[in-house]
């Protein structure tokens, strides 16, 4: 796990020597990414950067940028290639009857396997590669620079491209820092962050950076770029209808598991787990406990606030499986005296990720690099209460058979009752055209209502709502296979958004790699092309349970979903009420904000009214801090 950058000067206007002076600070800004080198490399065109964290040969040969034997391809990297043994094995061989010359390696890294698969297969050797990755490889000779990020985007790429000059770099902080962005905050982008905390990709806060959607790769040549995507998963996801037994799918999705879990576990570093004591984490613990001999490390966070605590659940598993244990006991004291610290270290602005920060931390302070986690579970085995809500949604079809006005006057009279922030979301349900997943959906993810957000940003009223977008991009509207439609959503728009971006910038905060076996390509193909037959949301994850059969216990399996958290209303409202509202000054001299508007929600928030939330406050917060700490416009 690493951090890129890189520079193309197109138009010459700076000078190699001066571009090696940016990269320096460009790998500097991102340096906590990879501590153990870092390296530049240079022509008249390209200035490459790295910064490494060896995992997987940790010799100074596999350092990057890396060049093939002949000096043509250069490489930087960032992730993981979990199959790249059997790779090297097929590309150090030549088929019989192929033109292909057998590869001849020089080191044990993955990253040699990526430039040798791109060199026998170019942009198809994508399809090869079951892992996490965003990289660049720069053909000198043809002066093509090719990009591709994963399928899932857990690699972050972020980039900036105007008049044929491109720079680009894992983190955003890296390309503000280097003076090439012209650090213009983007309204429509703010727009997004205020409804749904958060900026959903290709688009960022900043103006003119964008971000490489997942499945992609970019080619820049001649000062142009072209994007195309290589994978999405409606088209890469079959359907699977009749004829399968439901055994035979358990032990399917077991095996499929198992083998995700045993392929995240090769490394040249110690290897543990986030174990919250839930079933996403307590399945990888169970499937690692199968696979490896000697006792696994496991972490988890508790909260001195019992209410808070899943530390009895976690407790359970790492007893069940004897793992070597690590119960991270934290006080309000300690995460208040670390928050505003941790604020400042975002990349990119987000009201979630603090404990990951946390528990990444005090993994790290215990040797371990790698760790396993449950990130992508909910998504995929149909977890979250949203599933059997939506399902229900759109199997009562009797409600759009109401005239519209009994609904909108239903939904004013329930949320003049209940005068909160759900009974305000109902009232928006009704008062839809028609009530289905697609109109539905993204109400359900809102933190601010479109009236809220617009009343706050000063002058703007979007054109087409970037969920409404993805949805039209990823439904198939075939009745059997809603719930993968519905889990479509969720990883094209939460866990890609929100998730998968904090879990990047929090542990690589501290130089640690997450890996994540639900997020494995087999895995999720078979579960996104199974019939909602076989799915049964009358139980979350019930699919997942029974492939896993007795090595969940029944306490896990039926224990309430926690989640960790922390008391933020009572904190926001007492001890980090000073903080807040030295952050939220910052927003005043914000142009395009309304400040009388964050003054009227702060003080709605503090007087205890229902319909202002912790998390509408704390996200304006971070988004302040973020605002002023980089100096954006």
């Amino acid at each position: 796990m690493c951090g890129i950058n890189g520079i193309i000067n197109y138009s010459s206007k700076l000078s190699s020597d001066y571009r090696i002076g940016l990269m320096h600070k460009m790998n500097e800004a991102i340096s906590h990414r990879g501590p153990d080198s870092a390296g530049t490399w240079s022509d008249e065109l390209i200035t490459l950067g790295h910064t490494r964290l060896s995992i997987i040969d940790l010799s100074a040969d596999a350092n990057q940028p890396f060049i093939d034997h002949f000096g043509r391809y250069i490489i930087v990297y960032n992730g993981e290639i979990y199959n790249f043994k059997e790779l090297r094995f097929e590309l150090s061989r030549v088929p019989q009857g192929s033109a292909r010359h057998p590869f001849v390696f020089r080191t044990n890294s993955d990253t040699e396997v990526i430039l040798a698969a791109y060199l026998s297969y170019g942009s198809d050797c994508l399809n090869l590669f079951n892992g996490m990755f965003s990289f660049a490889i720069w053909d000198t000779q043809l002066k093509e620079l090719f990009v591709a990020r994963d399928r899932f985007g857990i690699k972050p790429f972020y980039y900036r491209f105007e008049s044929g000059e491109l720079v680009f770099s894992s983190e955003i902080r890296a390309i503000l820092g280097s003076g090439l962005s012209t650090k213009q905050i983007s309204k429509s982008a703010v727009f997004n962050y205020l409804k749904y905390q958060t900026v959903h990709a290709p688009s960022t806060i900043i103006e003119d950076i964008n971000i490489l959607m997942p499945g992609q790769f970019l080619k820049w040549n001649n000062g142009n770029i072209a994007i195309t995507e290589w994978w999405n998963p409606v088209r890469n996801s079959g359907k699977i209808n009749e004829g399968l037994d439901y055994s035979y799918i358990k032990q399917k999705i077991k095996n499929l598991f198992f083998s995700s879990v045993e392929r995240r576990m090769i490394s040249d570093v110690p290897v543990g787990a986030f174990l919250s004591g839930g079933i996403d984490s307590s399945a990888i613990v169970a499937a690692m406990a199968q696979q490896t001999i000697g006792a696994i490390d496991t972490f988890h966070v508790t909260f001195d606030n019992k209410s808070f605590s899943e530390a009895e659940y976690a407790g359970i598993i790492a007893k069940m499986y004897s793992t070597k244990h690590h119960e991270i006991k934290v006080s309000s004291k300690d995460i208040l005296k670390d928050l505003p610290f941790i604020v400042d270290q975002m990349d990119f602005p987000g009201g979630d990720g603090i404990n990951t920060y946390i528990v990444s931390r005090e993994a790290k302070k215990q040797g371990v690099s790698v760790v396993l986690s449950g990130i992508g579970g909910d998504e995929l085995f149909c977890g979250y209460k949203m599933f059997s809500r939506m399902n229900s949604l759109e199997r009562n079809t009797w409600v759009n058979l109401l005239p519209r006005f009994s609904r909108v006057l239903g939904g004013e009279i329930y949320n003049g009752i209940k005068a909160d922030a759900q009974s305000r979301k109902i009232k928006q349900l009704l008062s839809l055209p028609v009530l289905n997943f697609h109109y539905a959906y993204p109400i359900t993810r809102e933190v601010i209502s479109s009236a809220n957000a617009r009343s706050i940003l000063k002058g703007y009223s979007p054109e087409l709502d970037p969920i409404y977008r993805i949805l039209r991009m990823t439904e198939r509207k075939e009745n059997s296979f809603r719930l993968s439609d519905y889990s479509i959503a969720e990883i094209k728009t939460y866990l890609l958004n929100v998730l998968l971006r904090d879990a990047d910038q929090m542990s690589m905060q501290h130089a640690l790699e997450i890996r994540l076996p639900f997020l494995d390509v087999e895995l999720v193909e078979y579960v996104l092309g199974l019939n909602d037959k076989y799915k049964m949301v009358n139980q979350p994850k019930k699919l997942l349970i029974d492939a896993l059969g007795d090595l969940l216990p029944e306490t896990i399996v039926n224990r309430p979903k926690m989640g960790f958290t922390f008391p933020w209303e009572s904190w926001l409202k007492n001890d980090l009420r000073e903080f807040c509202e030295e952050k939220l000054q910052y927003l005043r001299d914000v142009e395009i904000i309304n400040f009388n508007q964050i003054v009227k929600l702060w003080t709605q928030f503090k007087k205890g009214d229902k319909t202002v939330g912790w998390s509408q406050i704390w996200h304006l917060v971070v988004l302040a801090n973020w605002i002023n700490k980089n100096g954006v416009r």
